[in-house]
């Protein structure tokens, strides 16, 4: 199967929310791929045991660390990765938040709310505001920002509203640069056993793999698209970059 997709070799990878579930499970396979990354979490001992994995592995790779909820912890981040002289070329806004499950979900708190956007909506906007107009400068980039699936539960409004907010953000702003090779996309790993999803949850962890990946290969300069990445599962990437550039 011929199929035109980016090179990551070499290129430099941010991916939030690094130090296990489905962040590390992207790492993990962008470092099996050539990459480097730049490993965000909340604290840098956090992501140590995925910084040694990744630099065995052959990536070179360096650690930030910001609290999401805290904006000016953001801006630190972004100081400090743009001291570094690093080259972002693609980032994944994996990173979120989900308050707790409200069964009397009209006594919701407000901080619900709050915090959910500040981790979930308000963070990646800031990153893609601080990388974009460079990718765009360049003429080369990839954002991948991860969404959810839930519907119908307001017992979890305050995730599910950020998560939407998140969803629009990034669909009106990829149409400045649809037709580029600066490309944002969505993707939603599905319910996955992690420490948000729970133990219930009927996907591995694992199944994200190679959909929630996708959105950093496809090279048909197309933006504003969903990748739900249950439906790539067990697929090559060859095969998952193939699928999703013939989905819209």
């Amino acid at each position: 199967m011929a199929v035109d997709m980016v090179e990551v070799k070499g290129k430099w990878v941010l991916v939030t929310g690094a130090s296990r579930g489905i962040g590390r499970q992207i790492e993990v396979f962008m470092a099996n791929h050539g990459a480097n990354l730049i490993l965000h979490s909340r604290k840098l001992e956090h992501t140590l045991p995925i910084y040694k994995e990744v630099t065995a592995i052959g990536s070179e790779a360096i650690q930030v660390e910001a609290e999401l909820s805290d904006i000016d912890s953001v801006k630190e981040m972004l100081r400090k990765i743009d001291e570094s002289g690093i080259q972002v070329d693609i980032v994944f806004n994996d990173a979120a938040v989900q308050i707790a499950y409200r069964t009397e979900y009209f006594k919701t708190p407000v901080e619900d709310f709050t915090q959910s956007f500040l981790i979930n909506t308000i963070a990646p906007a800031m990153i893609c505001y601080h990388f974009l107009p460079k990718m765009i400068e360049r003429g080369f980039g990839r954002i991948i920002n991860t969404t959810s699936g839930i519907k119908n539960e307001p017992e979890q409004a305050g995730y599910s509203a950020s998560k939407a907010a998140l969803d629009k953000f990034t669909t009106d702003l990829s149409s400045v640069i649809e037709g580029t090779d600066v490309m944002m996309n969505i993707t939603d790993p599905g319910w996955c056993r992690t420490d948000l999803g729970g133990p219930n949850a009927p996907n591995s962890v694992d199944s994200c793999i190679p959909g929630i990946v996708v959105g950093a290969f496809v090279d048909d300069k197309k933006s504003g698209r969903l990748f739900p990445a249950q439906s790539f599962t067990g697929l090559t990437l060859i095969e998952a970059v193939s699928k999703a550039e013939n989905m819209y």
